[in-house]
């Protein structure tokens, strides 16, 4: 079998973090999650900057993303990663209560691969997080599997 990949969250509210992880639980993906609670935070995941100097080079499968954080913002965090060459190709998803077409525009506009906003009731936000972590972790194939892949661009 497959190594599971990774999954980045990058979420400040606890109890959405505790949601994501209990929907991805059911698909055995738990285990391949890392939580940044803020976008320095990601960022310092991302570079392995910080505490992250030591995690090994392989990106995550996807990074989902939290448009309203503390310290550096959602639309910031996926504006650095989509502007670094070595990590633009990294899937990002969106995964956010903002309704605001702005919202929407800026992130499609910077690069984001998908946009998802959270359902308000229980049953549709862990339905959603466990498609999330189906497709993008199982299903999708990204020519990005760690950070010394090269780039598609030429």
């Amino acid at each position: 079998m497959n190594k599971i990949k990774r999954i980045l969250l990058v979420e400040d509210d606890p109890k959405d973090v505790e949601l994501t992880l209990t929907a991805l639980k059911e698909y055995q993906l738990s285990n391949g999650i890392d939580v940044a609670r803020d976008g320095e935070e990601a960022l310092d995941y991302l570079y392995r900057r910080g505490n992250f100097q030591t995690r090994n080079d392989c990106n995550p499968a996807v990074v989902i993303l939290d448009l309203k954080l503390p310290k550096v913002n959602g639309l910031d965090v996926l504006r650095q990663i989509k502007a670094d060459e070595k990590m633009k190709l990294l899937p990002v998803v969106m995964l956010t209560s903002s309704r605001e077409e702005r919202d929407l525009i800026t992130s499609y506009k910077l690069g984001v691969n998908a946009y998802v906003v959270k359902p308000v009731d229980f049953h549709q936000f862990i339905d959603a997080v466990k498609s999330l972590g189906i497709f993008w972790v199982a299903l999708n194939e990204s020519p990005l599997t760690n950070s010394n892949s090269p780039s598609l661009t030429h």
